[in-house]
Formats: structure tokens, C-alpha cells, sequence
């Protein structure tokens, strides 16, 4: 701990400048290294793991926003994670899962959001489909599952479901 000058407060009626946190990291950098701290940034992409990317913590904004039509976990998981789950009929969202052995029975949930694969950048995403359902377990824990393929169709995907994000 350090000891902190003491500074006047801007009048309220006047704007308020930037938050310069420099100083921060520059600290921080000190302590953990320079290569440790980074921040995302959006990148256009339909695919969620390749809709961001890591950029230098004090590197300068971009002008572009991230999407807003579809609310995004705040964890998305590295891998999607594979689970056990039953829906009514193929465009419906799961009725229960199983993630890492426990049981999660579906109290509530959103969707699908279908999601194309880039067929522009590979060839074996040409026919790839994804349904993202957003869920509720009764426990009051907010998930972010996924059924690889359309559900009716073999060659859109495996049919099977992943769990690929946890709401905060």
C-alpha cells in the first residue's frame, strides 16, 4: 500500500475527464508482466469463440461496438463442454442436462439463436448449424447451451449439446 495525494473533486456541473488509468497498469505490469494484462476487443465474426480477440491493455479503442442483439455470457468456456440433454422436439430447448455429472432440470429458457458456420473461411463449415438456447436451472443459475447441428438434419451437425458459456 502506498500512500494516495489528496486531490479536489471536479465540480459535478463541469465534465468529467477520462479515468487515466496508466498509472495502474503500469504497476500492475511490473508486478505480473506486461504480456498478463490485455483486454478484448470485438472482432466480426458469426462464431462466438472467434467473435473477440486479446489486445494490449492501454491499446487505443476501436470504433467498433460489440453486438447487442443477443445478450453473450460473461464467461464463455475455452472448449464447449460436451452434456447429456433432452428436448421435445428439435427446435425446442432442452428439458434437463447433465453437466459434469449433476443433474440440471431446466426451469426456464430462451431461444434458438442459429448460428451458420463461416463457410467463407472453411469449406467444412458449409453446411455447420448451431441453436444456442440461453437456460435457467431451477437453482437460479443461467447457462449458455448449444445443440450442434439443426436437429433434423445429420449433416448440419452431430446433435449433440455442449455447454459453451455461464451467465454471471
Amino acid at each position: 500500500a502506498e500512500p494516495m495525494d489528496r486531490r479536489q473533486t471536479v465540480s459535478s456541473l463541469i465534465a468529467e475527464e477520462e479515468a487515466d488509468v496508466s498509472d495502474l497498469i503500469d504497476t500492475l505490469a511490473n508486478r505480473v508482466g506486461m504480456q498478463a494484462l490485455y483486454r478484448f476487443a470485438p472482432v466480426e465474426s458469426d462464431l462466438p469463440e472467434r467473435s473477440f480477440c486479446r489486445v494490449p491493455a492501454l491499446a487505443p479503442e476501436e470504433t467498433k461496438d460489440w453486438p447487442e442483439h443477443w445478450p453473450r455470457p460473461t464467461r464463455l468456456l475455452a472448449r464447449p463442454e460436451p452434456v447429456q440433454a433432452m428436448a421435445e422436439l428439435p427446435d425446442q430447448p432442452p428439458l434437463f442436462f447433465i453437466w459434469r455429472g449433476v443433474r440440471r432440470k431446466v426451469k426456464c429458457a430462451d431461444g434458438p439463436e442459429r448460428v451458420f458456420g463461416e463457410w467463407w473461411k472453411n469449406d467444412a463449415e458449409l453446411t455447420i448449424a448451431r441453436d444456442y438456447f440461453r437456460v435457467e436451472d431451477t437453482s437460479g443459475e443461467r447457462f449458455w447451451l448449444y445443440r450442434a447441428g439443426d436437429g433434423e438434419h445429420g449433416e448440419t451437425g452431430s446433435q449433440g449439446w455442449f455447454l459453451h458459456g455461464i451467465f454471471g
